[in-house]
């Protein structure tokens, strides 16, 4: 293929890039890689020791196929490979999972110490080349300094949900949904969602989606400052109750 037909990508970027070494060396600063790539991720989350988190990585539609995997280390020349979607991390610290629907890959991190902190998300590409997002964990022995009190929340259609994003930080509060747009102030919407957000809670910042909708399902991240805590909102019917009566006893069944 002619030369032209790819995009120089420097290592310095946010996103990067490698190929195997024998197509260039392992240290070469510029590498060779057909078309643009990207992975949107959160890039800062602040974990309790000895707790779980799980980290959503969203990925282009072409990719959808192709191998995911974690990578664990500070450089991207050095990390080694934590778990893979075709090759299962055998002690269970690493779960990872593909949705190809929703066009995300979950890696669920597990009994964490405060020295697993720097990790890659990893999509490979063809014959060797393959491209990544790097994202930090802060793990610390007390309280995290952004936290909600569940990662993954369900909402149920044309009704509302409430998310608490407790913090002990500093800086501009945000409402996302990865990979797309976010709300900063007390109001705005998410692909047509209305949201709301205020602190009436101190340390509190509180954000309510209303009119849910199926499409609301995904990933989302509260922030505050530079901390972000990923969560995963599944949006669906909400289940009819009706009570019978047997007897002196009732007794209600979801339908």
């Amino acid at each position: 293929m002619s030369i032209d037909k790819f995009c120089v990508i420097h290592f310095c970027t946010s996103l990067y890039f490698k190929v195997s070494t024998s197509v260039l060396h392992s240290n070469t600063l510029f590498v060779l890689v057909a078309g643009v790539h990207s992975i949107s991720i959160v890039s800062k989350v602040s974990v309790e020791a000895g707790k779980s988190i799980s980290i959503p990585c969203l990925y282009e539609s072409q990719y959808i196929n192709h191998v995911k995997y974690l990578c664990e280390g500070h450089t991207w020349g050095s990390c080694r490979h934590a778990v893979k979607t075709n090759k299962p991390d055998p002690s269970g610290k690493y779960l990872i999972s593909d949705d190809k629907e929703q066009e995300f890959f979950t890696v669920t991190l597990n009994e964490l110490t405060d020295e697993n902190t720097d990790y890659w998300c990893v999509v490979e590409i063809n014959n060797g080349a393959e491209f990544g997002q790097y994202f930090q964990l802060s793990v610390i022995s007390g309280t995290p300094s952004l936290y909600v009190d569940h990662q993954r929340i369900t909402g149920y259609i044309e009704e509302s949900i409430t998310i608490r994003c407790h913090h002990s930080n500093s800086g501009e509060m945000k409402w996302c949904r990865l990979g797309r747009n976010c709300v900063t102030g007390s109001s705005g919407s998410t692909d047509g969602t209305t949201v709301t957000a205020h602190m009436r809670d101190p340390n509190v910042f509180t954000v309510t989606m209303s009119g849910l909708r199926t499409k609301d399902s995904g990933w989302y991240w509260c922030a505050k400052g530079d901390i972000q805590i990923p969560v995963y909102l599944t949006v669906t019917e909400k289940p009819i109750t009706t009570t019978t009566t047997a007897g002196n006893n009732k007794c209600k069944i979801f339908t």
